[in-house]
């Protein structure tokens, strides 16, 4: 088998990347307002939760090793 062809270069992908960014919905500033609030309190939430079983556990290690 022949090795393939190079199709085009790098001006038709950059026409490619501006044909498929023309296509892109982009989310109103309402939107983006909301899902930065979402974002910024799902990570708070798993941060609270991940110092909440970290305190449990160093506690338990620390019962557990000064027997």
């Amino acid at each position: 088998m022949a090795a393939k062809e190079k199709k085009g270069g790098l001006k038709e992908y950059f026409k490619g990347v501006r044909t498929e960014m023309k296509k892109v919905v982009w989310p109103t500033k309402k939107e983006l307002t909301s899902y930065a609030i979402m974002v910024i309190f799902a990570c708070a939430v798993f941060a609270a939760g991940f110092w909440v079983l970290d305190t449990i556990f160093a506690a338990g290690l620390n019962a557990l090793l000064s027997i």
